[in-house]
């Protein structure tokens, strides 16, 4: 089987599984929401960041109040996140360069996001992908694991630039954003890090580790019977 033959099967299967393809930040629909939060989920469970947030945004209920508010205000109000000191000054620092360089207005390109504190490709492609309905692959953890384990690259391939470049010449361009949101949700249901449900997977069928796994087995079960 080609491999956007491969990719387009396993994407016509996660459709089925998650049609909606939701966004797990929490985000309302407000872009620089989006944003915060996105920054927020660094070494973060969303679940955390949708948590925290609820609070950030009723002290701090837009652009303007975060570029005002003192840098200690914003560190008590992340806390739980973890590395906090770090991301209160990048929320701080993205709404100044907002406000001042695009009239408060989130970009569009993955390019000029990158310009602003604490974007990295991931933040970048999850923005122009979620708001702007543009091609874009988040290569967050799940999607790094699972696209090795499908055997899109392999297993270890951690590079997330190298990924980026791999799956965007293999998922089609209007199903990149929904894909990667639909790899996470595979991901906490069942292809967990440390205890993927192989035995009950919808995806197996398609899934090159699996495929390898059951060669083992049956080399193993001619070698004993040997």
């Amino acid at each position: 089987m080609e491999a956007k033959e491969h990719a387009a099967k396993i994407v016509a299967a996660l459709t089925q599984l998650y049609p909606e393809a939701l966004c797990a930040l929490e985000y309302q629909g407000d872009p620089w929401k989006l944003l915060v939060m996105a920054r927020l989920s660094a070494q973060c469970t969303d679940a955390r960041v949708n948590l925290v947030c609820r609070e950030l945004f009723a002290v701090l209920p837009d652009m303007k109040a975060m570029a005002d508010a003192p840098l200690a205000t914003i560190e008590s109000l992340i806390r739980s996140c973890g590395l906090y000191h770090t991301k209160a000054k990048d929320l701080k620092g993205m709404a100044n360069e907002l406000l001042s360089r695009f009239d408060g207005h989130i970009p569009d390109d993955i390019d000029t996001l990158l310009t602003l504190p604490g974007v990295g490709r991931k933040i970048a492609n999850l923005m122009v992908g979620d708001l702007y309905g543009k091609p874009a692959i988040v290569t967050d953890t799940h999607c790094i694991r699972i696209g090795g384990r499908l055997g899109f690259y392999p297993e270890t391939l951690k590079d997330p630039r190298k990924i980026e470049t791999i799956l965007a010449g293999l998922i089609e361009p209007g199903e990149q954003s929904d894909f990667c949101h639909r790899i996470v949700l595979f991901g906490r249901e069942t292809c967990t890090a440390r205890a993927p449900r192989c035995n009950t997977c919808p995806l197996s069928a398609l899934c090159q580790k699996a495929e390898n796994e059951t060669r083992g087995q049956a080399s193993k079960i001619k070698e004993d019977i040997s």
